[in-house]
């Protein structure tokens, strides 16, 4: 998570450490992670926010349905970026 600033950290229950949460809110963000049913110490988390995480895997599960995406045929970054956005484009046009 070097480099990336962010406000909120949504992940799921695999990513449920002690270290990574206290690195998450060391950077000042809110760490949006459920606790495994195992832990000793259930944390509090936003389940509304949870939700959310939901829409993002869809919308990802989506665009993988481009070819161009899937098997990234763009060499550079910056076209590849560019098809990325065309496909979110026909997406949200359906």
């Amino acid at each position: 998570m070097e480099g990336v600033c962010a406000e909120v950290v949504i992940g799921d229950k695999g990513y449920d450490s002690d270290e990574l949460v206290e690195s998450i809110q060391a950077k000042g963000a809110e760490a949006v992670i459920p606790p495994k049913k195992n832990r000793k110490v259930q944390r509090q988390y936003d389940a509304d926010r949870y939700k959310d995480r939901n829409l993002v895997e869809r919308f990802f599960s989506k665009v993988k349905q481009y070819r161009r995406v899937a098997t990234r045929y763009e060499k550079t970054a910056r076209n590849f970026l560019a098809f990325v956005h065309v496909a979110s484009i026909m997406i949200l046009l359906r």
